[in-house]
């Protein structure tokens, strides 16, 4: 007798942000990743909707990474009615402890100054979780050892596999009724600085595949020489070097890239270099306790903290702000949506001398997408900014495989799956990918619609 599978794509569905995608089967119901919707206001809004499906009937949540767009759902979910466990592997569990609750906080004070400020149509504006929620969500939180499997219920068992992107992050396999689903997550790349390869799946019979950039390869850039080339170039103009940056592996190896220029001796020893993210500075401490999860060494991470100052207080960002004198400021978030880089951008984005350097993708409707498409002003905190800062981007930092990358990731599935599910992908890099398939390997690929629902016999 066959067993009926309904797919729900609750996010990450012709877009990148929100990744949620319930499995409901006769004997559990499975949510793999719970995330928060990101960019465009269209999809900002979706978070404040009700699911189109009850929280409360979710048995599980499994995380891939702990990536806000993957993780920053989880309170809202709890707050749903969810009451079951939150499964990922200790380091994702760690990040997304130190995600959700500043997330939490940014949400708490971004309605405080919204009321006080009044640039809200909401009377009063509300966080959408606050950090109340947040902890509750983290209580549910049971660590998983990587590529051991997990027997779930009598027809149902998963695991995690190393997936490189992010410390912690992995794909998720699972065995359901004698047939394999395999959820990609975010896709790391081979030779990173600071992570090992990712692993690739051996078998998928329904395979749910990321597609950030499904449409393109990645620019092989010398990307030390670009940094050291515009660290020079912005403080010999007498200006600041500030790096919008995700808190999470970006951050650290952006640390590890400047200060290997200082230990050969190619930026000057004199030049301050400053992370100023707390969520950074906390992601930090989760490299040293879990050593086996990427390739630094504990006295590289001893002499990389040496020399790069992080900032403690919110009090020591003004002093930094108000020191003229050139600096490399690395901060928080790595699209522009808010954090202390917004702080720095209020007093430098007008200021010709200033360089503002992405280090990622930059996804629609971010503040960090219109400064790469030469936006002349942006707006935060009710009020709109000049931009006169030069704006650059480092094209060779992205943690996301590239097109050829995501297939080499496929390269080891034998057979051919029964079903392919492209997500996490803007319309354009998923058709591509979706193109590339059928071209290299022969595979028919679906791009479902956000709240789309697949029905599969097994």
């Amino acid at each position: 007798m066959s067993t009926s599978i309904k797919i729900h794509f609750l996010g990450a569905s012709g877009t990148v942000t929100g990744s949620k995608y319930l499995i409901q089967t006769p004997d559990k119901n499975l949510l793999i990743d719970c995330g928060m919707f990101q960019g465009i206001k269209k999809l900002r809004e979706l978070n404040w909707q009700q699911l189109p499906a009850k929280a409360s009937s979710i048995d599980l949540v499994l995380l891939t990474h702990g990536h806000l767009d993957h993780s920053g759902f989880l309170p809202r979910l709890v707050k749903m009615g969810f009451k079951g466990s939150i499964l990922g592997t200790a380091p994702t569990l760690d990040i997304a402890e130190i995600i959700l609750r500043d997330s939490a906080k940014i949400q708490e004070e971004d309605a405080e100054r919204a009321n006080k400020d009044g640039f809200t149509k909401h009377n009063p504006a509300e966080p959408l979780y606050n950090i109340s929620d947040a902890e509750k969500a983290i209580n549910r939180f049971q660590k998983q050892q990587e590529a051991e499997w997990i027997e779930i219920d009598d027809n149902i068992k998963a695991r995690f596999q190393y997936n490189g992107h992010i410390i912690g992050a992995t794909f998720i396999e699972i065995d359901l009724h004698g047939k394999r689903f395999v959820f990609s997550g975010d896709i790391g790349r081979p030779d990173d600085a600071l992570l090992r390869d990712p692993k690739k799946p051996e078998s998928a019979d329904i395979l749910f595949m990321e597609s950030t950039y499904g449409d393109q390869k990645h620019i092989e850039e010398d990307t030390s020489g670009k940094l050291k080339q515009l660290i020079d170039e912005t403080t010999q103009n007498g200006g600041t070097l500030i790096i919008p940056s995700f808190a999470v592996e970006r951050a650290q190896l952006l640390m590890y890239l400047i200060w290997q220029l200082h230990k050969k001796e190619l930026i000057p020893a004199s030049l301050p270099v400053i992370l100023d993210s707390p969520m950074g500075a906390r992601a930090l401490t989760t490299f040293i306790k879990f050593p086996d999860w990427h390739k630094l060494t504990e006295k590289d991470y001893a002499d990389m903290t040496d020399r790069i100052h992080i900032v403690e207080s919110y009090k020591e960002t003004w002093k930094i702000i108000e020191d003229t004198s050139p600096k490399v400021i690395i901060a928080g978030s790595g699209m522009v949506t808010g954090g202390r880089v917004l702080t720095y951008l209020k007093q430098y984005l007008d200021r010709e001398e200033t360089t503002v350097l992405l280090a990622g993708f930059q996804a629609e409707g971010t503040r960090g997408r219109q400064l790469l498409d030469g936006a002349e002003e942006i707006k935060f905190y009710g009020k709109y900014y000049q931009v006169k800062a030069r704006v650059d981007i480092l094209d060779g930092l992205s943690a996301h495989a590239d097109q050829t990358e995501l297939l080499d990731w496929l390269s080891e599935i034998k057979k051919k799956p029964e079903h392919v599910f492209l997500v996490h992908g803007e319309p354009q890099s998923l058709d591509m990918m979706r193109v590339k398939l059928k071209d290299t390997h022969g595979w028919e690929a679906h791009i479902p619609e956000l709240y789309e629902i697949a029905n599969i016999q097994l």
